[in-house]
């Protein structure tokens, strides 16, 4: 079985194959620099991190570019509120945004361009779309027309009938069903302040929508592999992609485009009204951590919107523990050795996780398989059948699978800062335990129990694992 994905374009899954053999390509709309972004904003980035991540366990060499939108309406309005420069008002946000993705083991891109380093690129756009007759200036500001491009609506399923040609919009956001010919440029008014470009096409700065065309035009260039985002984006942002880009190119933009359901909070959309608007850093406040975060956030199939609950943190803790203690058990198990039986299980368990992201990513039915996993390597634990060769092989897997998931820390244990002096403690408590020293020992307990650590007796041994 191999890859496939849903294609928005198509309304389709479709078998994935790339342009390139043995490589991928990705874009996904990264953020708008205006303000920390919040969770919802962050499902969509970990849709991409999922598929990222599971092209390069499938074999791919992946280039993945993830636009940073620092020039559109909202960053040039709260610059000039501060009156700070558009850059120093946007490097905050930009910086915020790496913190909160490393935070949720978001990986590295490939390419974070910020639109706001690439004017010629879009200037160049614009003077062939004019020449193409796909655009128009009018009082210095460039408009694409929409009539010019005949399959315009193609994706977000539009009705060419019901288009209103011939007006013009100027606001980088504009009703769903508000379509008309939309800007690419935008002559400089006394709104902007000190944003603006001396170019060819006078004073003045890009249209949101062009931003993406000329960055992945740029990076990856015509026909690539997959576009990613959120829904909220198939129109109009993507639907204007597509009619910039190949308006240019006469050629697909992408071959695949991938779009992830909203997210809603409590049951409800977020809003800061409601009190259900969060940010990774309002969620790491409230005690979660961050790879409780990444788990909540990724849960449920893409495709479907998902339900995070804030008060969900007790079951995501309990269905960690469920993974912690199955590495633990391996890990310290001296049992006589079941090898054979263990490749059976590795060999069934790795290809249902398989099957199950191969099929446009079902990630609830992949968890479902290293759920599975978990069950059978804690039984031959049990039965002792875990010894060296086992436990390699066991945590090999669970590595790998890890690679996928971003979440085990099945090696928490040892990297973590406080190991040595929990190591010290036990000593202590299992000493004091020895000599009948019982308030040393409860209080080496109380004080092991307060870094939030559980500790497990086994077989003349004591291990631990955070809860």
């Amino acid at each position: 079985m191999a890859l496939k994905l849903y294609n928005t374009l198509s309304r389709s899954v479709e078998p994935f194959t790339s342009r390139d053999p043995g490589k991928a390509t990705m874009y996904t709309c990264g953020p708008t620099v205006y303000a920390r972004a919040h969770i919802g904003n962050f499902r969509t980035f970990l849709v991409s991190d999922l598929l990222r991540r599971y092209l390069e366990y499938s074999g791919y060499d992946v280039t993945w570019v993830m636009n940073l939108t620092d020039i559109d309406d909202k960053t040039i309005k709260g610059a000039n509120a501060e009156g700070i420069s558009l850059r120093d008002y946007t490097d905050r946000y930009i910086e915020s945004f790496h913190a909160d993705r490393r935070t949720l083991r978001i990986v590295d891109a490939t390419l974070y361009p910020r639109a706001t380093d690439h004017i010629p690129e879009m200037v160049k756009l614009i003077e062939d779309l004019v020449d193409r007759k796909h655009a128009y200036i009018v009082d210095g500001s460039a408009y694409f027309k929409i009539d010019s491009f005949p399959t315009y609506g193609q994706l977000a399923r539009l009705n060419p009938e019901e288009m209103r040609v011939g007006e013009r919009v100027a606001s980088d956001e504009y009703e769903k069903e508000d379509v008309r010919d939309f800007a690419l440029w935008k002559a400089w008014d006394e709104v902007d302040g000190p944003v603006a470009w001396e170019t060819a096409l006078g004073k003045g700065r890009p249209g949101w929508h062009l931003e993406c065309s000329a960055m992945s035009l740029k990076y990856l260039g015509e026909n690539f592999d997959i576009h990613l985002g959120g829904v909220d984006l198939i129109f109009p942002h993507h639907q204007n992609e597509i009619a910039q880009t190949e308006g240019v190119t006469e050629s697909p933009l992408a071959r695949y485009w991938v779009h992830s359901e909203h997210l809603l909070v409590d049951g409800q959309k977020m809003s800061k009204s409601l009190g259900n608007f969060y940010t990774v850093t309002d969620m790491l406040d409230m005690g979660w951590k961050p790879r409780e975060i990444r788990f909540g956030l990724l849960a449920g199939h893409y495709r479907q919107r998902t339900n995070f609950q804030a008060s969900g943190l007790e079951g995501i803790k309990q269905s960690l523990a469920r993974f912690e203690a199955c590495a633990v058990n391996m890990q310290h198990a001296e049992g006589q050795g079941g090898l054979a039986q263990l490749k059976e299980i590795v060999a069934q368990r790795e290809q249902e996780f398989r099957d199950a992201l191969d099929e446009d990513l079902n990630y609830p039915e992949a968890l479902a398989a290293v759920f599975n996993f978990v069950r059978d390597a804690n039984t031959l634990c049990q039965d002792r059948k875990i010894g060296p060769a086992e436990r390699e092989l066991g945590m090999d897997t669970m590595r790998k699978f890890d690679r996928v998931l971003g979440f085990l820390d099945l090696d928490a244990e040892a990297a973590d800062p406080e190991a040595a002096e929990i190591e010290a403690l036990i000593e202590t408590r299992n000493a004091a335990r020895k000599a009948k020293n019982w308030a040393e020992a409860d209080r080496a307990r109380d004080e092991i129990a307060a870094r939030g650590i559980i500790l497990e007796d086994r077989a003349g041994k004591t291990v631990w694992r955070r809860k």
